[in-house]
């Protein structure tokens, strides 16, 4: 997964190398490259929080937190980090069970693996993690998020008492209250997805999120309708990140180890898959190890401030790239441009409708859920590998992260261990 050749230095960020040829025609690129994708990042970070289980401001301050101190100590020129749709089931599930001071430990947690994974240089190990693996994951959690999301895009109103946590759960809380639809919800959640659609073909330099976000806040304001809106359910604050350390309670961090793990896994999978798209798109080359000691500082800095965990994500870093940004400072830029977004506006957040926030969120799911590829794999890969990929699949969907990756690379590996047994009786 890495395109880095053996390096000497374990920790050399790229902003270093970058800086040592700069020039005034290179800051306006990256000034307007960091704007335009802290536009992209802002409704995003928003709808990505609350699929989360958490307030909206913290996938604000997530992406504020983490995505200057990833730019400012990473392994790549372009990489942008923040909060992505990767992390939303396991942080919720984390949210449900610990509370906010225990994904703030297990966040911290994970930001010390990656650390450690970045000191013993582990940035060019990923790449052996199968890819049946990955695609089965991902495509789970696109549709963790999907299921996640019904609620809102329907308006539905859950009984009493219901407990739903888990993507199953939800599910079949779903089924239960569909009476419940609220018809004005539908509409403008069909309206925002409309809009996410066409979008697009109209202008690729405004993001569609955007537009959604605007055109649904318009359409529940001026007509009235009796939608739900982010300020009817959450309690926004406009305030800036502020250090917070948790005690350590050493049986929760017992208990919390093994999701620190899947979310350390997670952004290392996800930042350096990011960087190796942005080094063909720029023809550069990541240092892999750097870039998990950055990821690690990042995670730490956004648990200790508030956020949730980070990871490069790879829609943003491609704009980026595409809006002409090519070195360290546009990822700081995005963060600053946010940090005032927080302070201004962030208020206005809470006219926002449940809906449109659905409907941004199953575009992400949609675009993360690499269906194609999915089918590529079942019609043409191994039976072993269509086993692994539907296997990790299904557990994400029906358990959890932890289980699957961990089931998953058990099959994996015993299917590789029967291939070796069998082509070694048969020579």
């Amino acid at each position: 997964m890495s395109n880095e050749k053996n390096s000497t230095a374990v920790f050399s960020p790229k902003i270093i190398s970058s800086l040592k040829i700069y020039s005034g025609k290179q800051l306006t690129a990256d000034l307007v490259a960091g704007l335009i994708v802290a536009i992209i990042a802002l409704p995003l970070s928003i709808a990505l929080a609350i699929a989360s289980g958490v307030s909206p401001e913290k996938g604000l301050y997530t992406a504020i937190v983490a995505g200057f101190v990833i730019a400012l100590f990473g392994g790549s020129r372009v990489n942008i980090s923040g909060p992505t749709a990767a992390f939303a089931t396991i942080v919720a599930g984390i949210v449900a069970q610990y509370k906010i001071e225990g994904l703030v430990i297990a966040t911290i947690m994970a930001g010390i693996l990656l650390i450690v994974m970045g000191l013993c240089r582990f940035g060019s190990l990923i790449k052996y993690i199968p890819n049946t693996i990955t695609t089965g994951f991902t495509s789970g959690i696109a549709v963790t998020i999907l299921i996640g999301q019904l609620k809102d895009f329907f308006g539905l109103t859950f009984a009493e008492g219901t407990h739903a946590v888990e993507t199953m759960e939800k599910l079949s809380a779903v089924i239960a209250s569909i009476t419940t639809l609220n018809p004005w919800a539908l509409l403008v959640g069909v309206v925002g997805l409309a809009v996410l659609i066409v979008w697009p073909k109209i202008s690729k330099k405004i993001p569609g999120s955007l537009i959604a976000v605007l055109v649904g806040t318009a359409l529940v304001a001026l007509l009235n309708l009796q939608v739900n809106t982010i300020g009817d359910l959450y309690q926004i604050s406009p305030s800036l990140p502020k250090l917070s350390v948790p005690s350590i309670n050493w049986e929760l961090v017992k208990e919390l180890f093994p999701s620190a793990v899947t979310i350390a896994v997670l952004a290392a999978i996800e930042s350096l898959l990011s960087c190796v798209v942005s080094d063909e798109m720029i023809g550069d080359r990541h240092h892999s190890n750097t870039e998990l000691i950055a990821q690690g500082l990042g995670n730490i800095c956004s648990g200790l401030f508030g956020g949730i965990p980070a990871t490069g994500a790879i829609a943003r870093t491609a704009a980026n790239v595409k809006n002409g940004g090519r070195s360290p400072i546009s990822g700081i830029v995005h963060a600053v441009v946010l940090l005032l977004v927080l302070v201004l506006l962030m208020p206005y957040a809470a006219w926002i409708p449940m809906p449109i926030i659905a409907a941004v969120l199953f575009i992400v799911a949609y675009n993360m859920s690499e269906w194609r590829h999915f089918v590529g794999i079942c019609k043409t890969a191994p039976k072993s590998d269509i086993l692994v990929l539907i296997l990790t699949f299904v557990l994400t969907v029906a358990f959890d992260l932890v289980v699957a990756i961990a089931v998953g690379m058990v099959v994996h590996l015993l299917f590789g261990l029967f291939k070796k047994i069998k082509s070694r009786k048969e020579a």
